[in-house]
């Protein structure tokens, strides 16, 4: 066996393991069709080949060793101007394997993404607060959990030594300032302001509040108890330190967070993502509030995919001004993505998809099948986007395309092994 020979064997080897049984389908069909019916065109086959190997050939109809019913193979098949593996199928053997067309059209193509979140906080709107300085808790005004607050409000008084002291340096320094102020000289009048200005900025440093400074420039008398603020309106999440207890600047007092608007969590799976975007509107519907629908928007979508999952998550905002929403709830939500308008697409059963690129098998009439590479877009609703390959209007094969394909690969495997024995 030559070199030539073994190089056509190992070409056909790969093609014809795949396309022996479509063609034995091809051939047995033809072979046997009923009686009435016409199961060749009008013109003669030149010959006839073997289903499993194309290099042989018989001038009559046969059957190989396994039963199978050669092929026939007209004069159109070896002159043909058609593309490479364009199959021709003569109307009874369409028929019998149920070949449908479909054409390719004008669409809008929408889509609604379906998923689960979970709802959280907004991370903007968190507030935890610890104190500037040490000290014990006198008095505690807000000490349970759930507890709603307004921006502003007291939540409890502190006793710090530091502050005392700080009081008692503006105290003096407003003092000396108005000792001073009838001084002749300007470096010393300047020197008692700047001490005054000193000690008051180091008190609001401390987070002591206005109204204390306050009362402390009129009454000049020093508080041992200095209050502590709300720094938000929000609802009390955890208490960190109860009343008597010494406290640090590592102690976190409250964690403190507006409910009024949350934060959602959706996992978007890869297919899925071509069709969301900021900015697209959802509905989210919970459990806890039957026959009630969200309203909300997609606000971002992390720039990376969940290692486990092998999907994208993506955060969303919800109003939620009757704090109906609890974070950690589990909630069900429609993306409504936005649409894409006039695209040209086929039914998605047309695509036939061999995973390193996707076609389609376009009719030409005459039973003439032509495969057509193609780009595709997004799905939706059995219809798929196809961005490059096909114009509107062309007619695709949508039903037993895997069996015209075979017979595809296998022509154009013949074909190949032709011109190596050519050449």
């Amino acid at each position: 066996m030559n070199k030539q020979t073994t190089k056509v064997l190992l070409i056909a080897a790969a093609t014809l393991i795949v396309g022996g049984a479509v063609g034995y389908w091809f051939g047995d069909i033809t072979a046997d069709s009923p009686a009435g019916q016409t199961a060749m065109p009008a013109n003669e086959p030149l010959f006839y080949r073997n289903p499993m190997n194309p290099e042989i050939t018989s001038p009559v109809p046969a059957k190989d060793s396994m039963g199978m019913a050669y092929i026939p193979v007209y004069a159109d098949d070896q002159a043909d101007s058609s593309p490479e593996g364009t199959v021709r199928i003569d109307p009874v053997t369409t028929q019998s394997i149920g070949v449908r067309v479909a054409r390719s059209e004008l669409r809008t193509l929408s889509r609604d993404v379906q998923t689960v979140g979970r709802v959280d906080y907004d991370e903007q709107s968190i507030a935890r607060l610890h104190p500037k300085t040490e000290g014990w808790i006198e008095e505690q005004f807000i000490d349970t959990t759930g507890a709603e607050i307004q921006k502003g409000e007291i939540l409890l008084s502190i006793y710090s030594p530091q502050l005392v002291s700080t009081q008692q340096e503006y105290v003096l320094a407003l003092n000396n300032l108005e000792t001073l102020s009838e001084s002749p000289f300007e470096d010393v009048q300047r020197g008692a302001e700047s001490l005054v200005a000193t000690t008051l900025e180091r008190l609001r440093l401390l987070d002591v509040p206005e109204h204390q400074i306050k009362d402390l420039e009129e009454t000049r008398e020093v508080k041992k108890q200095l209050h502590i603020h709300s720094p938000a309106k929000g609802v009390v999440i955890s208490v960190g330190a109860r009343e008597g207890q010494y406290v640090t600047p590592q102690t976190e007092l409250y964690f403190i967070a507006d409910l009024s608007r949350v934060w959602v969590y959706v996992d978007i799976f890869e297919e899925e993502l071509p069709w969301v975007r900021v900015g697209d509107e959802a509905e989210m519907r919970v459990a806890a509030a039957p026959g009630t629908s969200f309203k909300g928007r997609l606000t971002y979508i992390y720039p990376y995919a969940e290692r486990q999952t092998r999907t994208i998550k993506a955060r969303l905002e919800f109003s939620n001004a009757d704090l109906v929403l609890k974070p950690d709830m589990f909630t069900n939500i429609a993306i409504r993505a936005n649409p894409v308008i006039d695209v040209v697409a086929v039914p998605s059963e047309a695509i036939v998809r061999s995973g390193l690129r996707e076609k389609v098998f376009v009719s030409r009439g005459e039973g003439k099948f032509e495969p057509r590479e193609v780009t595709i877009g997004v799905s939706s609703e059995g219809w798929t986007e196809i961005r490059d390959g096909l114009e509107p209007g062309e007619a695709v094969v949508v039903s037993a395309q895997f069996l015209i394909d075979s017979e595809s690969k296998l022509r154009e495997a013949t074909s190949k092994m032709r011109e190596i024995n050519n050449d």
